[in-house]
């Protein structure tokens, strides 16, 4: 299944996901590490997987490695 997903790096928030207030079919994911070397992709990995119910290796960034709106799939 793929979803249109918004990062929020940075945030005291994380890591949670939220669904998306002006879109049903996306989520907002927030998570404590910074967007450098990767780091905010890897927190958004896990965090989804931990919100999906599978192992991290099942999600994949499809598009939008270095942006903050990301194509995501998730394997189920």
């Amino acid at each position: 299944m793929q979803y249109t997903i918004r990062v929020k790096a940075g945030s005291r928030k994380g890591p949670l996901v939220e669904a998306d207030a002006t879109d049903a079919a996306a989520f907002v994911v927030f998570v404590r590490e910074r967007a450098i070397d990767g780091a905010a992709n890897e927190g958004v990995i896990r965090a989804l997987a931990d919100h999906f119910g599978v192992a991290p290796r099942d999600v994949t960034i499809l598009r939008g490695h270095s942006a903050r709106i990301k194509r995501i799939e998730v394997a189920e």
